[in-house]
């Protein structure tokens, strides 16, 4: 398919039609009773039932190392996760330099595998989110290095729009309209955004710290952030999000990681107001009024539709503070223990309100959380 912008391709419907919706619930409700048995064999096998952690309506039971990936896979840095309206669950990881490893794979509910794909992204494979175009789902990418084909040094990072089986629509490529970047290379992509109107923000989480805004149609619109600590400036903006929570005005909000806050913005991308009460955030979803926030910092948080803290999944400061020993703990996977977190990068909630962690650790690791 064409690297162009199809604009016929970009009208965004925030919900599905009644029927369709009921299709998919009835979808849901059998892949949930089919991840119900996988993870009870899952836990029979292991001599040892899954750790219970959360409280409240927010607890759940801990299954790590969910997925049946196939061993020409074999699992990197996993970095995102998203879940279509059918309940099928997309994982992007970053594997070495030199390896042709498809960046993204797709599997059941109940953890079986489907598919994968993206082996031209595979040095960069990031964020990763879905959103309906029309009547269809279409995956957005957030790749934030690429490979050339001759092997050489990496090259800039892209986003990239994807069909749900992994056909390119588009790659759009590092902002030259900003002015902002005297070399392409400095552009790193990390997490995409979506807009009410049809457009969407990109995130350069490892670049120079600005959202970049695009209309429906992919066309440049403006740039701002860049690097401080002052209100509408960044440090590593990693994660971002359209928060259109009930009772809310939407606004962007930013998981400002190295700045360890949550930034409000407006649409347009003025500074609005700060949450705290995080360490390290990596990137947002939300379900009803609850907003899941992975931090890297060794836990998971949902915070309530007034940003108070419900509960953080899987904390204890004394296994944060194992954790945070140089990043070493992330290559030693003997030292994991069931119902903690090591480096939680993404979390996605599916329609039951269970929870997919993806984890930044040299072997990669995808968790489970079954709501109870």
């Amino acid at each position: 398919m064409t690297d162009t912008p199809d604009p016929q391709r970009r009208h965004f419907l925030k919900t599905a039609g009644a029927a369709a919706a009921t299709a998919m619930a009835s979808n849901a409700l059998a892949s949930n009773a089919l991840t119900a048995n996988f993870f009870v064999h899952a836990s029979d096998k292991a001599g040892a039932k899954p750790a219970v952690i959360g409280s409240g309506e927010f607890t759940y039971e801990c299954h790590h190392n969910w997925g049946e990936v196939p061993d020409r896979i074999k699992w990197h840095d996993t970095h995102g996760v998203a879940v279509d309206a059918a309940g099928l669950v997309y994982i992007t990881h970053r594997a070495a330099f030199n390896s042709d490893i498809d960046t993204a794979a797709v599997f059941e509910p109940s953890g079986k595998f489907v598919r994968s794909f993206g082996k031209q992204w595979a040095f960069g494979g990031h964020g990763i989110d879905i959103r309906t175009d029309g009547k269809e789902e279409f995956l957005y990418l957030a790749i934030n290095a690429t490979r050339p084909p001759d092997g050489s040094k990496p090259r800039p990072g892209l986003v990239a729009k994807t069909t749900l089986e992994g056909e390119k629509v588009w790659e759009l490529p590092f902002p030259k309209e900003s002015n902002l970047y005297d070399a392409p290379e400095k552009y790193s992509p990390t997490n995409v955004a979506f807009a009410p109107d049809g457009g969407f923000y990109i995130a350069d989480g490892y670049g120079l710290n600005y959202i970049h805004q695009y209309d429906k149609d992919a066309k440049y619109m403006r740039s701002f952030g860049g690097t401080g600590e002052q209100p509408g400036k960044f440090k590593t903006p990693h994660g971002i999000w359209l928060d259109n929570r009930p009772g809310r005005d939407p606004r962007l909000i930013i998981a400002d990681r190295a700045n360890a806050r949550l930034q409000y913005l407006t649409l347009e991308g003025k500074p609005v107001s700060i949450v705290g009460n995080v360490s390290f955030p990596a990137h947002f979803d939300i379900r009803g009024t609850a907003l899941l926030v992975p931090d890297l910092h060794a836990r998971v948080s949902i915070f309530d539709k007034d940003n108070k803290v419900s509960v953080h999944l899987g904390y204890d400061p004394k296994w944060t503070e194992q954790v945070l020993d140089g990043f070493k703990m992330r290559k030693q996977p003997e030292r994991w223990e069931n119902g903690k977190f090591i480096h939680p990068h993404d979390a996605c909630f599916d329609s039951q309100g269970n929870i997919y962690v993806v984890e930044w650790v040299d072997t990669g690791r995808v968790s489970f959380l079954k709501k109870v």
